[in-house]
């Protein structure tokens, strides 16, 4: 057998600016040791009694909200079905500029939903060509000026004053959090690349 048939083919490099995903990493990890430890804290402090009453009443929390993840995650798969890659990275990628940065902020202004539909929509934006600018620009948007939470909270309860005032203190936050995470993801990037 010859020495260049033996040699397996090398794995293609994740596409430029992304980086591999991994299935369980230092957050898991992290999050996994605070639940255990937590727990052991708890169990060994009040007893058996507290510890599975807690973990019962976590562990129906978790039925209750898994039908919503994974309807938030349909959500995400069918916005990478019905997009095209092209358009995405025109109107929200890395050469959006400015304009990207605008588009994400009226998008997630206006796009109603809770955590569970717009991060896996922000999931599949980023599948698509989205970059990390205008990813963080749009939920810093819905977080921050989402329309359905000033007009059934805000508005009712504080009134017209502080909710515009609000909303115009808050207009610019979105994109300077962009340009921000867009800075800090070039610096990341180039010092991981040294080419």
């Amino acid at each position: 057998m010859s020495r260049a048939m033996s040699t397996p083919s090398p794995t293609p490099p994740p596409p430029a600016g992304r980086r591999k995903r991994r299935s369980f990493d230092w957050s898991t990890a992290v999050i996994g040791t605070l639940v255990v430890s937590a727990g052991s804290a708890v169990l060994w402090r009040d007893g058996w009694e507290p510890f599975l009453s807690i973990l019962t009443h976590d562990l129906t929390l978790l039925v209750d909200i898994l039908p919503k993840v994974l309807a938030g995650c349909l959500i995400g798969a069918f916005v990478m079905m019905l997009l095209p890659r092209e358009v995405v990275a025109r109107w929200v990628g890395g050469e959006s500029g400015f304009v990207g940065l605008v588009i994400a902020t009226l998008v997630g202004t206006f796009l109603p939903g809770g955590p569970f539909s717009i991060y896996p929509i922000t999931a599949a934006l980023l599948t698509l060509g989205a970059d990390v600018g205008t990813a963080t620009t749009f939920i810093a948007a819905w977080s921050l000026l989402g329309y359905n939470r000033a007009l059934v909270w805000e508005l009712p309860f504080m009134g017209g004053d502080f909710t515009f005032w609000r909303v115009a203190v808050s207009l610019p936050l979105p994109i300077l959090a962009g340009l921000f995470a867009r800075l800090l993801w070039k610096l990341l990037v180039s010092r991981d690349d040294p080419a």
